[in-house]
Order: C-alpha cells, then structure tokens, then sequence
C-alpha cells in the first residue's frame, strides 16, 4: 500500500529533515483526501462527448490553506504535490500564473471572441486537473475582476485548486476598490474549497535565520560560501525562475522557491526597471537574497537610484532582505550627488537586519 502523506510526514520528521508540528500535521487529512480522489480516478476523458459515454469524475473540493508567514503551508503544498500520482498537475506562485493570464487573455482578444477568459480557461483546464497555488493575494483590481469568473470556470471544468495565503478568504482585496464586486469570488471559494488555518505559533522561515547574520560584507569568498548555505537551507535547494510581467516588461527573478528569490545587484538594477517592478518583486517574494551589491557612487549613479527604489519597495512591504555587499551600509554610498539621500536607505537596510524585523 502507497505511503500516505502523514507517513511521508512522519519519516521526513525521523529523518531530521522536518520538526513535527501540530499544526501541520491537522492540515495532512484534507491534502490526503484529494490526493486519493485524484489518485483514484488517473485519467479524464477530454471533450464535449466524453461525459456522454463516461460516469463523470467526482471531483473533490479543493483547499484554502493560510495562516502567518512562515508557518509550512508552502512545505505541506510541497509535499502533497509531489507525492500526487497524477501526471496533470500544475504548482506555481499565484502571482505568476495571473500573469500569464493576462499575456493569454491579450492573445485571445486578438483573435476578435468577446470573451477572453473563456478560451484561456478552456486552455488550463485542457491540461490540468490540479492547480496548486502559492501565495494567493490580489492587490490589483484587473486581477480581482478576471479571477472570479477564472475560477468559476475552472471549477466547471472539473480542476481541483489547492491554494496558501498569508489571508483568510474574507480579507482577499481587503478595503480594494469596487470591492463589492469581489464578494461573490470570496462566496465561489468558500462554496468549491475547505478553508483550513494553519495555527503554528512558529515561523520556520524566521527560525531558519534566528542567530544568522543577514547582512554580509565584504563581498569575498567566504561570505558568498554562507550566503550559497542560508539560500539552500530555505529554499531546500531548488528553485526556478520568476518572471513577473509588470506594464509589458518581463522582471526575472533568477532563482525563486516558496516566496524566497535569490538575485544579483545587476539582476535588478543593473537593468532599467522602475518603482512599479520594484513594487511587483515587493509583492511577490516574503524573503529575497541580494548578492554582490557594489560601491555606490558617481560611476553607478542610475543604479544607485534604482537601489534606493528597490529598498524602499521592499522596506514598505516588509519583505526580508539578505545581502552581500562592498561595504557597511553607511560606507555604501559616500561621495557624489545623492549621499545625503542614501542616509535614509542606509538607515532602512540597518533596520532590516533586526532579528524582529518585518513581524
């Protein structure tokens, strides 16, 4: 017989590999449960006549898993997924699929339908029977207007959705504009999801940086050797990229694992990205790694600029920086148009070394 998730779970915590949590282990029936059904039924008959001559599939209620950042929703997601004996399955972050949406739903109008959501949804759900998002949360109101008749249809279509938020579904597009036309999105998840709270009063993600430095200077082999180690032990050592799309331009984040990304100086701001990239990248990591930041001064004058925008954006959504960098952060930037400036970025990159910072 198949190991079931909590035997997964089990040997992962008698391997050292996880710390047994109650919390965890309360949300392992839920994931359990629509891992069998899908299990059970291995194949869908595509097409309009394939219900005519085939019982159709139960399909099971998907799951809203949220809780406090940090507290193993995107682990369990982790393991569920690939432990899931189905061969269509998709994970991704949420912000990145709602953004191929938006290139998919741009392509669809071309071809003159009236309805662009339709065949973009007709295109997932050719070839997913699961969904597994990470990270739900709408901030932008054209997300918030294509997602409830994005779901509605795939729900239709028989595809099984587990999502993580850091929100319970009642405060998705909190206090957003139009709100009220959000509400029946809010009603369509509650009805097609079981929503499960993650109580942990732990923060692994924290705990895995508790007693560590974040803040590692000068730029050499050996503080590039600790980075390498912080980055693999919260990502588990695998990653892909990130590629957010933000007013037509492609934003790649090298290297990104459960809301943590890993990127270069150059990655962001050697390239001409603006406050409304820093601000996307702001929403959709938790943690992000900046390696081999410079000397600032005359000579990088504009990527100087970009990096005080970049610390802004992630100061003000209290994202968690880790960084390499040539010098202490008051030495960072000492001569040339723009030192007064960097006093208050300065400042911020010291507050964000706090142990307590971003809670």
């Amino acid at each position: 017989m198949a190991e079931s998730l909590q035997d997964i779970y089990n040997r992962h915590v008698a391997e050292g590999l996880l710390t047994a949590d109650n919390a965890q282990i309360a949300a392992l029936p839920a994931l359990e449960d629509i891992r069998q059904h899908l299990e059970a039924a291995k194949t869908r008959k595509r097409g309009i006549l394939g219900g005519l001559f085939h019982k159709p599939e139960e399909v099971p209620s998907g799951l809203y898993l949220w809780g406090g950042v940090g507290r193993g929703k995107s682990m369990l997601m982790d393991l569920f997924v690939d432990h899931l004996q189905v061969s269509e399955k998709r994970r991704v972050h949420f912000h990145a699929f709602m953004q191929e949406v938006h290139t998919a739903m741009h392509e669809a109008r071309k071809t003159g339908v009236d309805d662009a959501i339709a065949p973009v949804a007709a295109e997932v759900s050719s070839k997913v029977r699961l969904l597994a998002f990470d990270e739900m949360q709408i901030n932008d109101i054209t997300d918030a207007m294509i997602v409830g008749r994005l779901f509605e249809k795939l729900f239709e279509a028989g595809v099984v959705i587990v999502t993580t938020s850091n929100r319970v579904p009642d405060d998705l597009y909190k206090d957003g504009l139009n709100r009220q036309l959000f509400l029946p999105f809010i009603k369509l998840l509650k009805e097609q999801m079981v929503v499960h709270e993650l109580i942990s009063p732990t923060d692994y993600r924290q705990d895995r940086l508790a007693g560590s430095e974040v803040y590692f200077t000068p730029v050499n082999a050996e503080n590039r050797n600790a980075i390498r180690a912080i980055w693999e032990k919260m990502s588990g050592g695998a990653a892909d990229p990130l590629v957010l799309t933000v007013k037509g331009r492609s934003v790649e984040l090298p290297a990104f694992r459960n809301g943590v990304a890993r990127a270069t100086f150059y990655d962001l701001c050697g390239r001409p990205l603006g406050p409304a990239d820093f601000l996307a990248i702001a929403e959709a990591v938790r943690v992000l790694v900046l390696e081999d930041i410079p000397q600032l001064g005359r000579s990088n004058f504009n990527e100087a600029k970009r990096f005080v925008t970049l610390i802004d954006a992630l100061y003000e959504a209290k994202v968690r920086l880790i960084c390499s960098a040539a010098s202490l952060p008051e030495m960072l930037y000492i001569e040339g148009e723009g030192t007064f400036e960097f006093e208050r970025t300065a400042s911020r990159l010291r507050e964000m070394q706090d142990a307590d910072w971003g809670h």
